[in-house]
């Protein structure tokens, strides 16, 4: 009988058969589990080292992603078709003054133009070389600027030397297929007291820019009297130099003709070119006068450390065409275009004067018809002022086209964006003539008046440079010629700063002509261009409404503060316009800046009734509109009621000072070893959140954008504000700083002067008397008190801007609170050229 089996029982009844009983080796089973886990953490580990080469691909994915970004145009179809500017498209606006940077000069609205213009300088005077050719405030004229401009046929400009005058004239004529033809007439006049006749010589250039050809004639060896020359987007076309007359009379006057043909490597090299071909090797020598030695144009040698250092530009044909003459004389150019066949005659002499006089008179009717000035009592002297106000900004309207340089958190170096165009009205053209965002919108407030296909076409050109983020740049600076009149901190252009949406004030007023004239011709233009525009305007004001948000719901911040605290008595924030204006002391997260929320109600307002006339859904945009406009949600992000204002708020005190950097050197050390001392800021009280005490031009956004209701009780303390000589009023305007600030006029830096801290700015001052206007006009408590400091500031500004101008020669950037005199930049037809609606009461 054999031995009795044992049976294992499983926990659900089932016996085990002697081969599953065998009992298990010592030690077996926690080797099997520490085999277990070992396989797990293996596994774990290759998972996790997968996931982190997966995560770390997709971040590099998504960083270049995002880095492209910020040169990825927009994906919505452009407003402007790519010919648009073409002589095809075009014609009557293809040739221009669209070189605002120079004194005087024409090209077309193409990409690579052939561009013409004038250089002149002054012979056997003080000064060893006096070269005029762009516009710089350091050239001193005692004047110059367009007194009368229509933007599309002719100009008139006077330019006013030391002891001479230039007046440069031009009329077009259309025909054929490229732009048709235009002649130039330059008349030079001696002032009254001047010694002695002035002999001065003209530089009439030529110079193609990366495509084309010119061919010089030259007679009498020395004497260009003619270029030809051919292009892809001007076909064939002649330039004729005619000689000097004396003064419109037949007879021809003395000249010494020189002549210089080179090639450039770009329209930013042509001064330099010039400057460095002059020789002193001719005689000037009139039939009864002296023989004088005389500075002319000759052949042109780069400088050595030019030669050394490679320019990779393609070089391109450059013609100059030098006419020494003895005042008075005449002379004038003439272009005319390979294609116009059947021209009547040619423009010159008594024809284009019958046609300088004709559009003269046609430019007067529509001045009048526009602004009505002469009904309004304006003296003939005032009118003429607000013409020259309105042809400088006409005759300041540039083209430019290149590439912008960009640069995102994302980007290690800065990028290229895509090249693009840009016909845009300029601030200055001697100190700022390129593209600035926030001007923009101000320049349409009165060019739209005059005509509004300009500022269609403006408008279109800035929004079709818009990219896929809704971002602009603040500055667009396209070109090596634009570039070469920019700081070069200024030249890259950061995708998270703002800048002041100004052309929804422009956009308000097309939307409520439409809304108010459905009828009339206007919608015919303008529906379709709104049409087209709507979709990057979207993407325009979702921008900022995404990354300009502040710390609390429906709050606003400007992004782009100086980060510098140690070297600034106040951080700029040159990203809202109102650069050195002082903000929060220390720049911060928890900001809110009360310009931005105003800002952004304009612009919510807008696209709400945008939307609805277009037939797209405006409700998002309209409950936007109604919160921020909620003078309760106003009143709580921004009025402080210790001080009686509207304020921004952050991290703040006013206990601060530049003072002279302490430096220590010890015993013994030579002083020169060590850092020159600088003004740096000490804070004396620590900073902490509050409302920030600056009583100015930001205080009274809420004002000036009508954001407050005609019956707000915080109406009463602005109007008080503006009234009080002792803060904002003055004899000439309100300042952009009160009086009783402690940074009121204070250096920013030991080399920055005060900007926005006290002196008077145009621009501001239009929406201060734009908001009189409007509370003055509607019923409220604050009616009669509004209509009366209205018509007070009003006669202020007109009265200081026209004085100046009268004064000086000049319109200027700002004008001294204490003084009225104008200062800054000049002269400045930007928008200080504002004064002509504010004359014509057009708000």
């Amino acid at each position: 009988m054999g031995r009795q089996r044992k049976r294992n029982v499983t926990g659900d009844g089932v016996p085990h058969t002697r081969k599953e009983e065998k009992p298990p080796v010592p030690g077996r089973k926690e080797k099997k589990k520490k085999t277990d886990i070992g396989k797990v953490f293996i596994n774990v580990s290759i998972g996790l080292c997968i996931f982190s080469l997966v995560w770390f691909f997709y971040a590099l994915y998504m960083r270049s992603a995002l880095a492209k970004r910020v040169v990825t145009p927009h994906y919505a179809p452009r407003v402007l078709d790519s010919n648009s500017t073409s002589a095809a498209v075009s014609p009557q606006r293809y040739w221009g003054t669209y070189r605002p940077q120079v004194y005087f000069g024409m090209k077309t609205r193409s990409p690579k133009s052939v561009v013409t213009g004038l250089m002149w300088m002054r012979q056997f005077s003080e000064v060893d070389v006096n070269l005029r050719h762009t516009c710089e405030q350091g050239d001193h004229l005692q004047g110059y600027g367009w007194l009368m401009h229509d933007g599309l046929n002719f100009g008139v400009q006077e330019i006013h030397d030391s002891d001479f005058t230039l007046t440069t004239e031009f009329v077009k004529r259309m025909g054929g297929e490229h732009g048709g033809d235009w002649t130039w007439r330059i008349t030079a006049k001696q002032h009254s007291s001047a010694p002695q006749a002035p002999v001065v010589s003209l530089m009439f250039y030529v110079a193609t820019d990366s495509q084309g050809s010119l061919q010089a004639h030259v007679e009498e060896r020395t004497r260009l009297s003619s270029v030809t020359g051919t292009s892809e987007e001007l076909g064939n076309f002649k330039i004729t130099f005619r000689k000097p007359t004396a003064g419109g009379a037949a007879s021809d006057k003395y000249a010494s003709y020189n002549y210089l043909q080179t090639l450039s490597p770009g329209l930013d090299r042509l001064t330099d070119i010039v400057k460095n071909s002059l020789n002193r090797r001719f005689v000037f020598h009139p039939p009864s006068g002296e023989r004088r030695p005389y500075i002319a144009v000759d052949t042109y040698k780069p400088p050595p450390h030019q030669q050394q250092q490679k320019d990779n530009r393609i070089e391109r044909d450059f013609l100059v065409h030098q006419v020494t003459v003895q005042t008075p004389f005449q002379i004038e150019v003439l272009f005319e275009s390979g294609s116009f066949h059947d021209r009547p005659n040619q423009l010159v002499g008594s024809v284009l004067t019958e046609e300088l006089e004709k559009w003269k008179v046609t430019f007067d009717e529509k001045f009048e018809r526009t602004f009505g000035l002469q009904a309004k009592g304006f003296t003939p002297a005032q009118v003429k002022f607000s013409k020259a106000a309105l042809s400088n900004m006409l005759g300041g309207m540039g083209y430019f086209f290149g590439q912008s340089v960009v640069q995102s958190v994302y980007n290690e170096h800065p990028l290229l964006y895509p090249e693009g165009a840009l016909f845009t009205a300029v601030p200055s053209r001697s100190f700022f003539p390129r593209g600035f965002l926030w001007d923009e919108g101000f320049h349409q407030l009165l060019l739209s008046k005059w005509d509004p296909q300009v500022t269609r076409e403006t408008l279109a050109h800035w929004l079709d440079l818009i990219n896929v983020e809704g971002w602009i740049p603040r500055e667009l600076v396209l070109g090596d010629e634009a570039r070469s009149k920019v700081p070069a901190e200024f030249v890259v252009q950061h995708n998270e700063n703002a800048n002041p949406p100004t052309l929804f004030l422009v956009l308000e007023k097309l939307v409520e002509q439409l809304e108010t004239h459905p009828y009339t011709p206007l919608k015919e233009d303008t529906l379709p261009f709104l049409r087209r525009l709507y979709p990057r305007l979207q993407t325009w004001f979702e921008w900022y409404n995404t990354s300009q948000v502040g710390p609390l719901p429906n709050s606003y911040r400007w992004r782009g503060r100086d980060k510098d605290t140690n070297l600034f008595l106040n951080p700029k924030t040159l990203t809202s316009g109102l650069d050195d204006y002082p903000r929060a002391s220390h720049p911060s997260a928890d900001e809110r800046h009360v310009d931005l929320h105003c800002w952004m109600v304009l612009a919510s307002g807008v696209m709400a009734s945008m939307a609805r006339l277009l037939g797209e859904p405006h409700e998002e945009y309209q409950r936007t509109h109604l919160t921020l406009g909620d003078n309760n949600l106003l009143n709580e992000l921004h009025w402080s009621e210790q001080h009686r204002a509207f304020c921004d708020y952050g991290n703040h005190t006013q206990a601060v000072s530049l003072q002279q950097e302490k430096i220590f050197v010890p015993p013994g050390q030579p002083r020169h070893q060590f850092p020159v001392a600088r003004l740096v800021r000490y804070v004396r009280k620590a900073p902490k959140l509050q409302y920030v005490n600056a009583l100015g031009y930001v205080s009274l956004f809420p004002f000036l954008l009508h954001v407050l209701t005609p019956d707000s009780p915080k109406l009463q303390h602005i109007l008080r504000d503006i009234r009080d000589p002792d803060r904002l009023w003055t004899p000439y305007g309100l300042r952009s700083l009160s009086r009783a600030d402690p940074l009121y006029m204070k250096r920013n830096t030991e080399h920055d002067a005060p900007y926005w801290r006290g002196a008077i700015w145009i621009n501001i001052n239009y929406l201060a008397i734009r908001a009189l206007h409007h509370y003055g006009s509607i019923e409220g408590p604050y009616k009669e008190e509004a209509a009366a400091i209205y018509q007070e500031l009003r006669t202020n500004v007109i009265s200081n801007v026209y004085k100046q101008y009268q004064e000086t020669g000049y319109i200027w950037e700002q004008y001294n609170d204490s003084t009225g005199r104008g200062q800054g930049s000049h002269p400045f037809t930007g928008w200080s050229a504002l004064t002509v609606v504010i004359m014509a009461e057009q708000y």
